[in-house]
């Protein structure tokens, strides 16, 4: 059941979600070469912290991480280590969820780390614009097909692949709440947007082939291929006329 939210409820999801992007704005120029994933993990959690928040991710079904930090070909579900160095050249995405309240927010961000080639600086380029495309189609009465099919075209028109086996979701008092948002589909299906549903829309896309693999971790992700992978991701609200992006960094 697709939950819609009151104006209550969007009120403290903004507040869970603005704790989110301010991990991006403070969190963000720390990723550097020779920085561990860990402490990337750990900051988040203090910034999360410092707002009154819980980094929901840290013992959600078991995982150890306050977030995921995922590099180079793993999509998601990267788990922190103090042993896992960022090196010159890497791509690394934070996906961070942040529970204030009793509600969440959730997004993540590919950052490249040092002097990163192009062909990776292109693909985290095009993941941002697949959430972009989609986006950019919602408001109240559009079916969800929609926004899928435009980030697969936008995805596979750019000659990148989507992941099949994860989606992006509705929100809310849980962190996963229907509806499940694939970044495939066709247009003219699925569930009506209606004004009051937040959802996290999240682009994963992927520089090879579709397929993908996890570690005996249970929690790791990567691409068979070994090709990195990009991750791009906002909670939004649909409004009557549109949406409203909850999580952006403000701009300085």
């Amino acid at each position: 059941m697709i939950n819609i939210k009151s104006p209550r409820e969007v009120a403290i999801i903004k507040e869970a979600s603005r704790l989110v992007a301010k991990v991006f704005e403070e969190v963000g120029p720390l990723v550097k070469p020779g920085v561990s994933t860990q402490y990337l993990a750990d900051m988040a959690e203090k910034v999360i912290q410092s707002g009154g928040g819980i980094a929901a991710c840290k013992g959600y079904g078991g995982f150890p991480g306050a977030i995921c930090v995922s590099v180079n070909e793993v999509i998601v579900h990267g788990i922190p280590s103090a042993k896992k160095i960022l090196r010159d050249g890497d791509i690394v995405s934070l996906d961070v969820v942040a529970k204030y309240k009793g509600y969440h927010g959730d997004a993540c961000r590919t950052y490249p780390v040092g002097i990163v080639g192009e062909e990776k600086l292109r693909l985290i380029k095009v993941t941002e614009e697949c959430f972009w495309e989609g986006v950019k189609l919602v408001k109240a009465g559009v079916r969800l097909g929609d926004v899928e099919e435009a980030i697969q075209k936008h995805a596979e028109g750019n000659g990148y692949s989507v992941v099949r086996e994860f989606t992006g979701h509705g929100i809310g008092r849980e962190m996963h709440e229907d509806p499940y948002i694939p970044n495939y589909g066709k247009a003219g299906t699925g569930p009506t947007l209606r004004e009051g549903m937040v959802l996290c829309i999240e682009p994963m896309i992927m520089s090879g082939k579709p397929d993908v693999r996890t570690l005996g971790d249970g929690w790791t992700t990567l691409s068979k291929d070994g090709l990195p992978n990009a991750h791009y991701e906002n909670t939004i609200v649909v409004t009557k006329d549109g949406y409203e992006v909850l999580t952006l960094e403000e701009k300085l």
